[in-house]
């Protein structure tokens, strides 16, 4: 496999998640990024949900023979190059894409993004649901890209700091999945580090990734975005480690182009015009 994206596929990547009507987050955001970065999206929504940058007001479970119908349908004809994974509300969704990721394991990268935490701090999930996300789905994951306070509910502790951070990383590499991107964006600091841990990995052989903090309240959706910019990089045949470093900067340059739309955490420029080249460099930071 070669250290950069083959730019003549395009990369197809079904996203299996829930809508965001305020187009910040969610199944917009995942077809925006992915679309930017010259890749293919299909869908399969888990739910919809009614909600604008201030918050979420109402939520509708889409039925499992629907969603099963989504991606039966998707590939049975498209296909994809990759999958990703965002709001999966409750244990029946977690089991209908497990079943799904079992019969695709090991052939295609499996982007999970563990959405469990909204960002008003509210709790997405059961416990229940929780305890099956952790045991049906996160082993069968390429990577799975939880935030601080998503790490910190999958493992039932504490991270306060990057040392917590790390570890966090190594005993989230225990439940399974093959990778795991720690994000420290809810840590403080004028720097922001990532920390990326693959098998076989050992505390000093971890990867850690780190960029300026861009202070903005545009920042609804980032989590979207960088896993599903992640799982587009897969799809083109970039190696895990050169798709999630071309995310992080196509995550920056968004936050950074943002519309300013909204009273409350509005969304990402997606959009953004970045220079193939640049993009490219920036992804070997």
């Amino acid at each position: 496999m070669s250290h950069a994206a083959n730019h003549t596929k395009p990369g197809r990547v079904l996203v299996i998640a829930g809508s965001d009507s305020g187009g910040g987050a969610g199944i917009q955001a995942d077809i925006k990024a992915i679309m930017a970065l010259g890749g293919f999206a299909t869908t399969a929504l888990t739910a919809l949900t009614a909600q604008n940058t201030r918050g979420v007001s109402a939520v509708l479970l889409v039925p499992q023979q629907f969603l099963r119908a989504q991606i039966d349908a998707i590939m049975s004809d498209i296909g994809a190059d990759a999958i990703k994974t965002g709001m999966l509300p409750d244990i029946a969704s977690i089991e209908t894409v497990a079943d799904f990721a079992e019969r695709l394991t090991p052939a295609l990268p499996f982007v999970m993004d563990p959405v469990m935490v909204a960002t008003s701090g509210d709790r997405l999930q059961s416990e229940e649901a929780l305890h099956a996300l952790k045991t049906r789905l996160i082993p069968l994951a390429t990577v799975i890209t939880p935030n601080i306070p998503e790490a910190e509910l999958l493992l039932g502790v504490r991270i306060a700091d990057e040392a917590d951070q790390r570890r966090a990383a190594e005993a989230l590499l225990a439940l399974g999945a093959g990778a795991v991107l720690v994000k420290g964006g809810h840590l403080t600091g004028a720097t922001v580090t990532d920390i990326l841990a693959t098998r076989g990995a050992t505390s000093a052989g971890l990867v850690a990734m780190t960029g300026e903090r861009i202070v903005s309240t545009s920042t609804h959706g980032t989590g979207c975005t960088l896993a599903s910019a992640i799982a587009t990089g897969l799809a083109q045949g970039m190696p895990l480690e050169d798709a999630v470093r071309r995310a992080r900067a196509y995550i920056s340059a968004a936050i950074r182009g943002a519309p300013g739309l909204g009273a409350g955490h509005g969304p990402l420029g997606h959009g953004v015009t970045v220079d193939p080249a640049r993009i490219e460099a920036l992804s070997r930071l």
